[in-house]
């Protein structure tokens, strides 16, 4: 497969009045045409600071991208000049964030506002751009959207605000989607018929996906391979099926263990990862999962075990194999 997005060693600290914060530490990974990554982890865990970053979106100051490379379509994102990052936005990679209502604009209508970005990036005249909006409210759900394209955001719920953000989103036919946390704010039913509508216009448009989320049974259905992230690091990388067989990280152990599951027996007690996540401000020596692992032993403590191979396509960071509860390196 064609490799359409490589990120090394991405680095992204925000300098406050308290000290640095390390909010990426030199993350790395690649994604290939028409594949979906599910990035995992807790709130605070770089998740969305590090695909604010490939989208130059951080606020400079007190954020900056202090390393790293982010190649999509043979260019650095990082390195561009802004004009040339403008013409990607939203035209080549486009993204979709976690609360539509802080996302839309409240005072212009969702036919101008889906329509800008055809204007922009396609040339539309404005009667091109509202027929194609009309015809990407459609497609993405939204009854009567010849009659609501001149509605404003707040006479939309809350599902169908996010359905006008993925028709947003999509409207310039990206080849990359980034999606943060887009189904948090929604409820249950809700959440299933836009994970559900995501997967058929992937189907249907070839794109590939960036899926942000703390909500390892959304991943299950919809992603091909998961980055599991803690502290501003990825300590697991493999295929769904594999991560959720196989899981060699204590960190994912954790969250697997505190989802429920219905192929398990009556009973069973949901686990919980004690303890909090470090300081980013100031960060241990060792692995940041330390003081909360039960697998640790004292080399984890003076030196941070780097992301390696463990068995084909599967790639841990941690000094134990957690199989056998022995040390591995």
């Amino acid at each position: 497969m064609t490799t359409l997005l490589e990120v090394k060693g991405l680095k992204t600290q925000f300098f406050t009045q308290d000290g640095v914060v390390h909010a990426v530490n030199g993350i790395s990974y690649e994604l290939n045409e028409g594949e979906t990554l599910g990035l995992v982890g807790e709130s605070g865990c770089g998740k969305s600071v590090s695909v604010m970053s490939l989208m130059r979106l951080i606020p400079m100051p007190p954020g900056k991208i202090v390393g790293g490379e982010a190649l999509f379509g043979g260019r650095d994102l990082l390195k561009i000049s802004d004009d040339e990052m403008r013409s990607v936005r939203g035209n080549k990679i486009a993204m979709i964030f976690q609360d539509p209502m802080t996302s839309l604009n409240p005072v212009l209508n969702i036919g101008q506002q889906v329509g800008e970005a055809l204007e922009l990036h396609l040339g539309m005249s404005k009667s091109e751009a509202r027929q194609r909006t009309i015809e990407l409210m459609e497609m993405v759900g939204i009854p009567l959207a010849a009659d609501r394209i001149d509605d404003y955001p707040h006479q939309f719920s809350g599902g169908m605000r996010q359905r006008v953000m993925i028709a947003m989103g999509l409207s310039c036919n990206p080849q990359l989607l980034i999606a943060d946390e887009p189904t948090t704010a929604l409820d249950v039913t809700i959440q299933a018929q836009i994970v559900d509508l995501v997967k058929k216009l992937r189907d249907e448009i070839g794109m590939a996906i960036i899926w942000i989320t703390h909500d390892l049974g959304i991943i299950a259905g919809l992603a091909d391979r998961v980055a599991v992230m803690y502290a501003g690091y990825i300590v697991e990388e493999a295929s769904v099926k594999t991560l959720y067989a196989d899981p060699r990280h204590p960190y994912t152990l954790g969250l697997l263990g505190s989802l429920p599951r219905l192929d398990e027996e009556r009973g069973r007690r949901l686990t919980s990862i004690e303890g909090l996540p470090p300081d980013l401000i100031g960060l241990p020596q060792g692995c940041p999962f330390y003081a909360r692992c039960n697998y640790r032993v004292d080399r984890c403590q003076a030196e941070n075990p780097a992301l390696e191979v463990v068995a084909p396509h599967h790639k841990s960071a941690c000094w134990v194999d957690v199989t056998v509860a022995q040390p591995t390196r």
